[in-house]
């Protein structure tokens, strides 16, 4: 389950995936249309893999809570116009260490209305392809940190950029002006 690059945009409904980086902010598509458009860096963006849970001890990060939602043995989720208390019953039942004194019903809306989108977009499958890619990259990181300490002092000294030197200048002042 990878959450990188879908966000939430404050003011907009649904979720995004983030598709570049533009001069003045982001170029998104939506998951529920597929409609692209630019987002500003005046709007409000939420990365998904940022956004936590308030749970009894810790914060639950929201892949987490996927995580759980998925695992539950809850097959039917609330309709958007049910009852607060049928919402409440059912965030219980898929998560039962959320603080419930924190979360609010609209969060929970939210948090299930996100998990159906993604599970429709087949977005939330753990994939064996991400793992192999992570193992991979550790690897890759542990063999420049093993190449990094078989370097003698004296190679990684000759590596390293050659320091500036002020020998030699002259400090030169401007005038400043004032009021007067």
């Amino acid at each position: 389950m990878d959450l990188s690059g879908i966000i939430s945009v404050s003011g907009m409904g649904g979720l995004f995936k983030v598709l570049t980086q533009t001069r003045n902010g982001l170029m998104i598509e939506s998951l529920l249309d597929g409609k692209k458009q630019p987002v500003f860096s005046s709007h409000k963006i939420s990365a998904l893999e940022d956004i936590s849970i308030y749970g009894m001890q810790d914060d639950i990060p929201l892949k987490e809570v996927f995580k759980a939602i998925k695992g539950s043995e809850t097959t039917s989720f609330p309709e958007p116009k049910d009852s607060d208390a049928r919402f409440i019953e059912a965030f219980a039942k898929m998560l039962p260490n959320y603080d419930a004194d924190r979360v609010y019903v609209s969060d929970m809306k939210k948090v299930l209305n996100w998990f159906q989108l993604l599970e429709s977009k087949g977005m939330l499958e753990a994939t064996e392809e991400s793992n192999a890619e992570a193992t991979e990259t550790n690897a890759k990181a542990a063999d420049k940190t093993k190449t990094a300490a078989k370097l003698k002092p004296r190679e990684s000294a000759k590596t390293s950029a050659p320091k500036a030197s002020t020998k030699g200048m002259t400090k030169t002042t401007t005038v400043r002006k004032t009021g007067a």
